[in-house]
């Protein structure tokens, strides 16, 4: 033990003495070695220089680049994938050549545009059930694997070890009993606070869990940056569940701190479940090494037809070419011509995604943001109100929604058009996250999720230009120190 304490006393005295050239090659490797936005290039350097040690520490914590790595490299899933798109794109482009929906008419490019980057199809026959108290959106979710037959596919952000947690294993063990397949898939840093012991008699229960990028030594995770955020339930490639709640108590409102639990989620019928399957299935293959593409069974199923909504499962994440969810964000705000409705916890967009909104703001179109009136992250909040303050001056409806906490993340368009999932609109989650959302090409649907957002207008407080121009000294320190921030928050 003294021989480690001394090499440890050595090893930092080492990088004291020369955290000026580590600093100044670290600078290197940012600059010409890793492609990344000029923005995030000055906040890494700024980290650096202004707080060498630490900064060095939390550049090899938070600043490995893991972007454009090819993480699914499973032949059989990618010719596979691949020869299926090729058939889609076929078939959709006759679809869509064919029909008289406008919806699609409206949007083709952008539908083109997943399928060919993403290898996201396009289904028709889909419809969908909003959830937005996580009381009944979990009541119904129990429910639905009470009723389930073959298997059980679950993957969250953040497992708490509560009671829910605890009631929804009641249900698991006991369908694993019953020989249905039970699948947990959970982030290693999200869900820490689930001991090792409690999985271990999870798995011993018959139900088969998988990590996704496990801590190392217990408790050290060395990519914080790159945090799987999808929240997806699959029952028997019938009911399929996607939105922003995880499992645990605040997410029922029965934290003090919080409050109410403001949250967004859907429960899918359709062709549109086989999306969420997919997505399910790679990252279970990475987390667990086993390749569950090689079993029909997953595929072949025959999915019961139940409404016409139009929609594709889109996804994004640092193994991604595309910022996909970034992406359809952009096209759909600059192609709205009446309104834009966006609520999201954290609003960080990049120059791109800032400018188009100022734009649509500035041109007459009515854009409407709603973030919390509280945060449950300082930095990123405050980050938050200063791009809000951006878009106030740009002509934009800006409002804190004050009954608790919002943690819904969706967008609505000239009433047409929707998307809702697991991405925050903020940097981290276009980039460094691992997403999914659900692009839905339906005015129904899309008017629905527009009288909920009108219906929580009432529940906030509108900021004004004059109000945030006279915010306090202090809170303008903490705005700009968060901006410069931003891009690595």
């Amino acid at each position: 033990m003294d021989v480690f304490w001394k090499v440890s006393h050595e090893i930092v005295n080492w990088i004291g003495q020369n955290i000026i050239y580590i600093n100044m090659v670290l600078s290197v490797i940012i600059i010409f070695f890793e492609r990344r936005e000029p923005r995030t290039v000055w906040a890494w350097l700024l980290v650096l220089y202004f707080i060498p040690v630490v900064g060095f520490i939390l550049y090899l914590v938070l600043g490995q680049n893991m972007h454009k790595q090819r993480m699914f490299q499973i032949k059989e899933i990618e010719d596979s994938v691949n020869s299926q798109i090729r058939s889609q794109s076929e078939i959709v482009r006759k679809e869509i050549d064919q029909t008289e929906s406008y919806r699609v008419k409206a949007y083709q490019e952008l539908v083109y545009y997943n399928l060919n980057t993403s290898g996201v199809v396009y289904t028709d026959d889909n419809d969908l059930e909003i959830y937005t108290d996580g009381k009944e959106k979990f009541d119904t979710l129990l429910q639905s694997m009470e009723r389930a037959k073959k298997y059980i596919h679950i993957q969250y952000y953040i497992f708490r070890d509560d009671e829910l947690f605890d009631r929804m294993l009641e249900v698991l063990k006991r369908k694993a009993k019953e020989g249905v397949e039970v699948r947990i898939l959970y982030d290693g840093m999200g869900s820490l606070e689930i001991k090792k012991k409690k999985w271990r008699d999870i798995r011993a229960c018959g139900i088969e869990t998988a990590e996704f990028f496990p801590a190392v030594l217990r408790k050290m995770h060395l990519r914080i940056n790159y945090r799987n955020h999808r929240k997806l339930v699959i029952i028997d490639g019938e009911e399929g569940f996607i939105g922003g709640f995880n499992v645990g108590r605040e997410y029922l409102g029965l934290d003090k701190k919080f409050g109410y639990w403001r949250d967004t989620h859907m429960k899918l019928h359709g062709s549109a479940v086989l999306g969420l399957q997919i997505r399910f299935l790679l990252d279970w293959n990475y987390a667990s090494g086993k390749n569950l593409f090689l079993l029909d069974k997953y595929f072949t199923q025959e999915i019961p037809h139940k409404g016409n909504v139009g929609m594709q499962i889109i996804s994004s994440g640092p193994d991604s070419k595309w910022a996909t969810i970034r992406d359809n964000y952009v096209y759909l705000i600059s192609h709205a011509t009446d309104h834009i409705y966006i609520q999201t916890p954290y609003f960080i967009p990049d120059e791109t995604m800032l400018n188009t909104l100022k734009m649509a703001a500035s041109s007459g179109v009515d854009v409407k943001i709603m973030i919390p009136c509280k945060p449950d992250h300082p930095f990123v909040y405050w980050a938050t109100y200063s791009f809000i303050g951006d878009m106030l001056a740009a002509g934009a409806d800006c409002y804190t929604y004050d009954n608790g906490f919002l943690h819904t993340k969706g967008m609505c368009v000239d009433g047409k058009v929707c998307s809702y999932g697991t991405a925050n609109f903020d940097i981290r989650s276009f980039y460094l996250n691992f997403e999914v959302n659900a692009i839905i090409y339906d005015e129904e649907t899309t008017k629905n999720f527009e009288e909920i957002y009108l219906e929580d207008i009432k529940k906030c407080t509108k900021l004004t230009l004059h109000r945030y121009n006279n915010r306090s000294v202090k809170i303008r320190v903490k705005e700009q120190f968060s901006r410069l921030l931003s891009p690595i928050l």
